[in-house]
Order: structure tokens, then C-alpha cells, then sequence
């Protein structure tokens, strides 16, 4: 105790601050990677006018928050307050699109990655480029609202990711990880930057409109891991620390994505690795030896941390479905004066999963709160069905919600296995539907036939992940690369499960499957009947 409070007095720790979709996390960590303190603060997405979003009010009241619990946590556990710290860096949901004006207002209400309102862009930009160009990608945001003749476009004069953002209001410095910047604009490997020749194509896609900026000059300059990205102003530490204890000087490393801080979370940066982080969206990151033979629509094409290329087969939803249907159950209960903790009710109903048919017995969930790019809906309409021949149970239930967390993402892992022969000996899963062990984890290697290891650090999440880019600094400034930093300093003795495919699971989950594409279009047609009728 007496060590780390001196370590803590003395600066020696970093700093990760990630803001997931239903949480921001703040983390403190020593130099071994050890997790010394943390602070969160719950909030939830909000659909107006059409559009998900985050106010910027709630963006920094949660962020100071979220700071403020660790704090109060370093003071009451180690008896010391938090002034300095050797590194900070910040993290959050790639994509989405913030776009501001030359003194620094925002100059639409933040366009987050679960928005599926880009099609027309998307599709055209992907032509145009021959790269997939995702709905939820800023670019594809930014080329819509140029399409839709929105007035505030000729007032941009940056335009970023909410990690970027906030990074930039904290060090004055408008610049993105690689792998954040990945989701915005295409990355090329060779240069380590966006596509020249794409940058090119796209300012003659609009040059018509003779905006008064170009693209490349509104873009965040794209920094590596480890680069200094940097440091913490006056003004960024009253608005991290509005009590005033923490100090300005601080380094940062280079603000990244989720998709970023969850490779570094599982130590899965180097080729032919991969992880599933799965939350309120689902997203398979596999690291490539080689480009793709052909452009998938289901696949976006990003990089790790260090520029690495990456496919990700992403699904907008996955747990919040789950989650809604557990605490139904929990209110349920509270009705009969039964009291249940969350943590326990989730693990009675996925181990109950494991009594269910291999089927599901035939019955059917969709958990598409929004959109799902990768079957084909605009927008979404949680639908669970069970056809009158069905087997009805609660096993069958709750097999049943977690077969479908997984099948928008599945469906796009498999071209990557099947198609285009992506050889993977396991995959690290990541995120709190990992928690009762051998669950998910089992259906889900049994879904990819993939051995899927989780971590005991699993649940820890970004926060963990953008903390440790943060300490790799100074590793870097000795040569080390990331691979080697996560393998000798923070992996080396990790511990973790391992989950085998199991034939009759993978039987019964193809069967799933095939059931899950054909009742899409009654998803599509709930959808219609509700946007008309309501």
C-alpha cells in the first residue's frame, strides 16, 4: 500500500479513459499494467429528431464524473490525491461524426456510429473508391450531409470522433490514433496515412460545391502508438479535474478507437489474430496477413493500433436486447418480493441457456434496437417470435437471445473463414456477455468453429486497453515495439479459458442461422408498419 502511494504521489502511473456506449470508465494503472483505481459513469444514447446521439453537456458531465469516482477512490484507498500522472490517454466508440467551425462549435448534434442514415453515401463512396466505406464511417457522414444540401457543411473546419474531440479540447492537439483515424477515412499500410489517391477522388467528387476547405485540411493528422500526441493545457486540466488538484504538463498518447483498445486489451495486434468485443454493438477484429481478395460489404477494412490492417465484421447490436429481457425478468421477480442481484441473475439465465435445444427450438430473436448495415435494415424493431410448433421454454429463450447477439457478426466473420481461407487458431472474446464462463464463449466458438479464449481481465474492457497505450510510451521511446511491450510486460502470465467448438452446438447453430436470414424480412416489414403507423 505504502509503494503504490508513493508511486501514485510521485506520477508514476497513466491514466485510460474510454466512452463506451452505456459507459464511460476511467481507469489508474502502475507500470506492470495493474489496475490501481477506476471510476464510471452510466449514460445512455438518445434518439432525436431522427438521429442516436450524446449531448456535449452529458459528454463532459460524465467524463468528469467518471474522473472525479477515481479520484475520490485514489483518496480513500491509498490516502493521497491524484496531481500528476506520467501519461493519460482517451479512448471511445469509433466513427460517427463531429463536425465544427473555425471557433470551435459544433455544428450538428453528434452523429454517432449507430446512425444508419448514410446508405446513398455509403454506396457510392464505396464505388467510387473500390474500398467498403461503411454507413457509420465520419466520411460517409460528412459526403451525406453534403448530398442532403445541409447548410452548416461550408462552415466546417474540422470534423473528428468523439475520442478526438475530447483529446483535442484537453491538448489543443487535433490528431487521431491510426486505427480511430482507420474509421473515418480509408488508412493506407504503406504510408501509415489516409489514401492520397482517395483523398484525390473525393475532392473531385465535390469539388462542384466549391466548399471553401478540402478535405485533407480538415482531416485529424494520424499518429502511431506510442508517438507523444500532446500534453494536458491549463484549460484541459480544469476541465478533466474542476477541483483543481490535477496539474497541466501531462503526456497523452494518441487518442483511439474502441475497436484500437480492445486489440490491446486481448493482446491481439499481431497477424492472424483476432478478438470479439461484444457490448451493445458485436465486432470481430481479425488481423491480416494480406488485403482482402475483393471488397465485402459486411467487412470494413481498418488497422490496429500501429497501422496494421484489419478486417472487421461489425454488427451495430448485440447485448441491449439481452439486457432489457434480464431485467424484465428482474422486475419480474421484485413483483413476488424476490430480490435477485443483477450479476446472479444473469448467470442463472445463461447457464439455463445451456439446457436448451441446439436449435433453440426453432424460435427466434432479433435484437435490433437500430439499424443492422450487414442483413440489409435501415432501422430496427426488436422482434422475438415463437411459431406455434415451436419448443417454448425459458432454456430455449435465452439460447435463443444469445444464438442472435452473435449472427449479424457471424455472417460476416464467416466470408472471412470461408471465403477468403483466414486462418485463425483462436479468438479472444472481450466484454461483459463473457462473464459466466464457458456460456457465450462456447456458443460462440462453436457458431465461428474457433476456439474462443477469454481473458480474466476481459471485463476491464478499453479503459484498461487505451491506459496501457498510455504507459507504452515510454516503452516506445526505447525501442520496443507493442508487440513486444504486451507480450513481456503485461500478458506474460495472464490468465484465461479456453472455449472448444462443440459439434452438436455448431449443428444446431448453422440450423439457427438459416432460420435467423429467412425471418429478416419480417423484421423489415415491423419496421415499415411501425414508421407508418406511429
Amino acid at each position: 500500500m505504502e509503494h503504490i502511494k508513493q508511486l501514485i504521489e510521485q506520477g508514476h502511473t497513466s491514466l485510460g479513459i474510454e466512452l463506451g456506449s452505456t459507459r464511460i470508465k476511467a481507469v489508474l494503472i502502475n507500470t506492470s499494467g495493474n489496475i490501481l483505481a477506476s471510476g464510471v459513469f452510466d449514460w445512455e444514447n438518445r434518439y432525436e429528431n431522427g438521429i442516436w446521439t450524446y449531448s456535449q453537456d452529458e459528454i463532459w458531465q460524465g467524463i468528469q464524473t467518471a474522473y472525479k469516482n477515481l479520484a475520490n477512490q485514489v483518496k480513500e484507498t491509498y490516502q493521497v490525491s491524484l496531481k500528476q500522472l506520467s501519461a493519460i490517454g482517451i479512448s471511445a466508440m469509433m466513427h460517427g461524426y463531429l463536425p465544427f467551425d473555425q471557433h470551435g462549435h459544433l455544428l450538428t448534434p453528434f452523429r454517432t456510429w449507430r446512425n444508419n442514415i448514410t446508405q446513398e453515401s455509403s454506396q457510392k463512396l464505396t464505388a467510387l473508391f473500390n474500398y467498403n466505406i461503411p454507413q457509420r464511417w465520419s466520411i460517409s457522414h460528412l459526403y451525406q450531409a453534403i448530398l442532403n444540401k445541409e447548410e452548416h457543411v461550408e462552415k466546417i473546419d474540422f470534423f473528428t470522433t468523439l475520442a478526438g474531440y475530447i483529446h483535442w479540447q484537453l491538448t489543443g492537439k487535433k490528431v487521431l490514433g491510426v486505427g480511430d483515424a482507420s474509421g473515418m477515412f480509408p488508412i493506407d499500410p504503406q504510408t501509415g496515412s489516409y489514401y492520397q489517391t482517395m483523398l484525390n477522388q473525393f475532392s473531385e467528387l465535390v469539388s462542384p460545391y466549391a466548399y471553401p476547405w478540402t478535405i485533407d485540411k480538415i482531416l485529424p493528422e494520424v499518429l502511431v502508438a506510442g508517438q507523444s500526441a500532446g500534453e494536458l493545457t491549463e484549460q484541459g486540466a480544469k476541465l478533466l479535474d474542476p477541483s483543481g488538484q490535477l496539474q497541466p504538463g501531462i503526456p497523452f498518447c494518441p487518442p483511439e478507437g474502441d475497436a484500437g483498445t480492445g486489440m490491446v486489451a486481448t493482446n491481439s495486434i499481431r497477424v492472424n489474430t483476432g478478438n470479439i468485443s461484444a457490448g451493445t454493438s458485436a465486432f470481430a477484429m481479425i488481423v491480416l496477413e494480406k488485403p482482402l481478395s475483393k471488397v465485402y460489404e459486411q467487412l470494413d477494412m481498418v488497422t490496429t493500433p500501429t497501422g496494421k490492417l484489419v478486417a472487421m465484421a461489425h454488427a451495430n447490436n448485440c447485448t441491449s436486447d439481452i439486457n432489457a429481457w434480464v431485467n424484465l425478468f428482474g422486475e419480474s421477480l421484485k413483483a413476488f418480493g424476490v430480490d435477485v442481484r443483477p450479476d446472479k441473475l444473469y448467470e442463472t439465465l445463461f447457464l439455463k441457456a445451456l439446457d436448451g435445444d441446439a436449435n433453440c427450438g426453432q424460435l427466434l430473436a432479433y435484437g435490433f434496437y437500430s439499424g443492422e448495415h450487414g442483413v440489409g435494415l435501415s432501422e430496427g424493431c426488436p422482434i422475438f417470435m415463437h411459431p406455434a410448433n415451436s419448443h417454448f421454454t425459458l432454456a430455449n429463450f435465452m439460447r435463443t437471445h444469445l444464438y442472435s447477439a452473435f449472427g449479424a457478426m457471424k455472417l460476416g466473420v464467416d466470408i472471412l473463414i470461408q471465403q477468403e481461407n483466414v486462418q485463425l487458431k483462436q479468438i479472444l472474446g472481450h466484454g461483459g456477455i463473457f462473464k459466466t464462463p464457458n456460456v457465450a464463449s462456447k456458443i460462440l466458438a462453436s457458431a465461428l468453429n474457433v476456439p474462443v479464449a477469454v481473458m480474466k481481465t476481459a471485463n476491464e474492457g478499453g479503459a484498461w486497453g487505451i491506459a496501457l497505450l498510455a504507459n507504452y510510451m515510454a516503452a516506445y521511446q526505447m525501442g520496443q515495439t507493442l508487440e513486444e511491450y504486451l507480450d513481456n510486460t503485461i500478458f506474460a502470465q495472464a490468465e484465461m479459458t479456453l472455449s472448444q467448438p462443440d459439434a452438436e452446438i455448431a449443428k444446431g447453430y448453422e440450423e439457427f442461422i438459416q432460420y435467423y436470414q429467412k425471418g429478416i424480412p419480417v423484421v423489415q416489414s415491423a419496421v415499415d408498419t411501425l414508421r407508418h403507423s406511429i
